[in-house]
């Protein structure tokens, strides 16, 4: 099946790219993710001299990445996922979907740490949206209907129980890499908030897509 050109997904992809790179070039990358990377304190009123509207934050943060290896995995899952995504739900509909999935992960993750001076950097939280989206699409096996329970509804719970199980076994394995900060590889609660975001996204985006057909 030949998919139609991917321009948000191209679009979202190349400028988180080249802002990584910028970064690198410009030898500030740890100075930029305190600027421009999500912090939960900040909200609490943690006052930190040139950074970013904390408002703007969670957008911002996704331009911010660790390393090379950071950003590799994010655009590699934002270009196999999106584009399908996109195919479905248009361009429109994979910017809503990023664009919501980055500020529920922010919520997210400050809901579960909002006292931390952490910075919560990379585009993983609002490409779980996409991954959310995906996954609840292009699902081959369907759920079927148990009780009161439809089978969209099983669907959707299945796979929100699956990725949080992902989540939090990625989360207690990263707590023992040496040299690494609490929290600080792996946002669980912002991936999950994310997916979450997706599979609430997934179906309203479509049906809205394709209101007049």
């Amino acid at each position: 099946m030949r998919l139609p050109p991917a321009r948000a997904t191209i679009a979202i992809a190349a400028v988180t790219a080249l802002a990584w790179v910028a970064a690198v070039l410009a030898g500030q990358t740890d100075r930029i993710a305190m600027l421009a990377g999500f912090i939960p304190a900040r909200i609490g009123g943690l006052q930190i001299e040139g950074a970013a509207p904390v408002w703007l934050t969670p957008l911002s943060a996704t331009l911010v990445h660790a390393g090379i290896w950071h950003v590799g995995f994010n655009l590699l899952m934002i270009v196999f996922c999106g584009r399908l995504v996109e195919a479905s739900i248009g361009p429109g509909g994979v910017i809503i979907a990023y664009v919501v999935g980055a500020y529920v992960a922010c919520a997210a993750q400050y809901a579960v740490a909002p006292h931390s001076g952490i910075p919560m950097v990379g585009a993983s939280g609002a490409g779980s949206a996409l991954i959310g989206a995906y996954s609840l699409l292009y699902s081959r096996r369907r759920a079927e209907g148990w009780g009161p329970f439809t089978g969209q509804f099983l669907q959707i719970l299945w796979l929100a129980i699956a990725w949080i199980g992902i989540q939090i076994l990625l989360d207690y394995a990263s707590a023992d890499v040496p040299g690494m900060p609490e929290g600080a590889l792996i946002a669980a609660p912002a991936h999950v908030g994310g997916f979450l975001t997706g599979l609430a996204l997934a179906r309203p985006l479509l049906l809205f897509r394709y209101r007049d057909a």
